[in-house]
C-alpha cells in the first residue's frame, strides 16, 4: 500500500528531527492502529513473509511494520508512535543483546512491557535453528550462493566455529543478503516450526 509507505517515510523523517504533521495526517487518514518496531530491513522482510504466508495483509489491517535502522533508535520511535505521540499500539522484535533498549523505550513511552518479543541471539539464529543447518545449506545452494559460502567457510576466522555460527555470520557478510534470506528462510519454514518470538509477534497483532 503506497500510503503506508508514505507513512513510514514520514515517521522516519519525523524521528530524524523533521516535522510531525505529515505523520499525524497520514496516521489519521489510513488509519494506522499499531506499529511494529524492528531493528532493520531483514527483520521487516521476515515479518512480512510470515504474514503473507498466513494470508494476512498487515497494511490493510492498519499495522505499520517499520525498520528503525538500529535498536538504539527505539526510544525515539516509541515516543513518537506510542501513547505520548500518535497513540498507536506498539509491538516489536529484538535481539537478546538489545532487550534493554526496547525495555527502556517502552517504559519511557508508557507502553506495555510485554509488548515486544526477544530472539535468543538474533532472528537469523532463530531461523537457522528452526530449519536446521542442512536445510539452510540447501536454500543457499538454491539461491545460487553455494560457491560464496564455500569460499567463506575456508576463511581462517571461521575455523572452530559451529556450522550454525558460520551460517549466521555468512548471512551478514554481504549487503542485502540478510534481507533476502530473511524472506527465503521464513518461506521455507514448516508452519509448526516458526520460531517462538516471530510467531508470538504475528499472533499478537
Amino acid at each position: 500500500m503506497a500510503d503506508m509507505e508514505l507513512f513510514r517515510e514520514a515517521v522516519t523523517a519525523w524521528a530524524a528531527g523533521g516535522p510531525g504533521d505529515p505523520a499525524h495526517e497520514l496516521a489519521a487518514r489510513l488509519p494506522v492502529k499499531a506499529a511494529v518496531l524492528l531493528e532493520g530491513a531483514s527483520d521487516v522482510a521476515a515479518v512480512s513473509a510470515l504474514a503473507a504466508g498466513r494470508g494476512r495483509d498487515l497494511e490493510a489491517e492498519g499495522i505499520c511494520v517499520l525498520s528503525m535502522g538500529g535498536a538504539m533508535n527505539v526510544g525515539r520511535f516509541a515516543r513518537l508512535l506510542g501513547p505520548p505521540g500518535l497513540g498507536l499500539r506498539l509491538t516489536g522484535l529484538c535481539d537478546e543483546g538489545e532487550r534493554r533498549y526496547y525495555a527502556r523505550g517502552w517504559e519511557r513511552a508508557s507502553a506495555a512491557q510485554q509488548g515486544f518479543f526477544v530472539c535468543a541471539a538474533d532472528l537469523e539464529d532463530e531461523l537457522i535453528r528452526a530449519l536446521g543447518v542442512t536445510r539452510v545449506e540447501e536454500l543457499i545452494r538454491a539461491e545460487g550462493d553455494l560457491r560464496a559460502l564455500q569460499t567463506f567457510l575456508h576463511q581462517p576466522a571461521q575455523q572452530g566455529r559451529t556450522a550454525q555460527q558460520q551460517l549466521r555470520r555468512f548471512l551478514g557478510t554481504k549487503k542485502g543478503r540478510k534481507i533476502r534470506y530473511g524472506r527465503v528462510l521464513v518461506e521455507a519454514l514448516d508452519p509448526d516450526r516458526v520460531p517462538a518470538p516471530l510467531d508470538g509477534l504475528l499472533t499478537s497483532l
